[in-house]
C-alpha cells in the first residue's frame, strides 16, 4: 500500500510543480539570467544522470567497464570524432 501512496504523492507533486510553473508572470521568464539557468539546467542535469547512473552502485562508489566507456567516449570526444554518418540521398 506504501507503494500508491508514494505514486499519489508523486503525482500530486508533479501537477503542482506544473501548476506554479503556469503561475510565473512573462516578465520573469525574459530576465537574462532565468534564460541563461534555463539554457544550462537540462546540461547540468543530464551531466549529473550520467554521473550517478556510472559511477554509483546502490550506495557505493564503482569503477568498473561503464567508467572506461564513459573515458572511451571523452576520448573520441575529445579527438573530434564523428557525430553522426552523412546520409546521402540517391535519386
Amino acid at each position: 500500500m506504501s507503494v500508491w501512496i508514494a505514486i499519489g504523492v508523486t503525482a500530486v507533486g508533479c501537477y503542482a510543480v506544473k501548476l506554479l510553473g503556469l503561475l510565473v508572470p512573462a516578465g520573469a521568464l525574459e530576465r537574462p539570467l532565468v534564460r541563461r539557468l534555463a539554457a544550462l539546467l537540462p546540461v547540468a542535469l543530464l551531466a549529473a544522470l550520467t554521473a550517478q547512473q556510472t559511477f554509483a552502485d546502490g550506495q557505493r562508489l564503482v569503477l568498473d567497464a561503464r567508467a572506461a566507456g564513459v573515458a572511451a567516449a571523452a576520448v573520441a570526444q575529445k579527438q573530434r570524432a564523428p557525430k553522426q554518418l552523412k546520409y546521402e540521398e540517391h535519386t
